[in-house]
């Protein structure tokens, strides 16, 4: 689900174009609005009980989720918000982003040490690694500025 609001921020002409490019460089700031965007949305649909009662966010998640702060919310929680709308498994949104993640490292041949000196984000290529593979913990902030550079070093 987070992998799709990325295809959609390119495909609907998020962030600029060249008259070399077929495809937009969508930003970090624009996809971290997109997430935002897309999880605020989610989460006032389905109410901050039930968040709270079915997924188990503690209330400042629940908060950060409806008030579209995205920045330090986990990526697992904010799944586990997308797919209580959707009817699916959170774990299964998490495992089909961190493919979507790896197969755009392909296409863009980056490693993680790459990502780690292209982001903003304070993270070394190790942990860029422990986060890609689940082993650590991933912000949406930190999808943001990971996605967007795969998505602007895809060619």
């Amino acid at each position: 689900m987070f992998h799709e609001v990325v295809d959609d921020a390119v495909g609907d002409g998020g962030g600029t174009t060249t008259a070399d490019e077929e495809h937009s460089d969508v930003t970090a700031t624009e996809l971290r609005s997109a997430f935002a965007r897309a999880l605020s949305e989610t989460a006032t649909d389905i109410g901050r009980s039930r968040i709270r009662d079915e997924i188990g966010l503690d209330a400042g998640s629940a908060d950060a989720a409806l008030n579209g702060d995205v920045d330090g919310l986990t990526v697992a929680d904010g799944a586990a918000v997308l797919a209580l709308s959707a009817d699916r498994d959170a774990d299964a949104v998490v495992a089909e982003l961190r493919d979507h993640l790896l197969m755009g490292m392909t296409t863009a041949v980056l490693d993680v040490d790459t990502i780690a000196a292209g982001i903003d984000a304070d993270l070394t290529g190790q942990e860029v690694q422990q986060a890609l593979e689940g082993r650590a913990a991933m912000t949406v902030g930190e999808l943001a500025e990971i996605a967007s550079l795969i998505e602007r070093r895809k060619r």
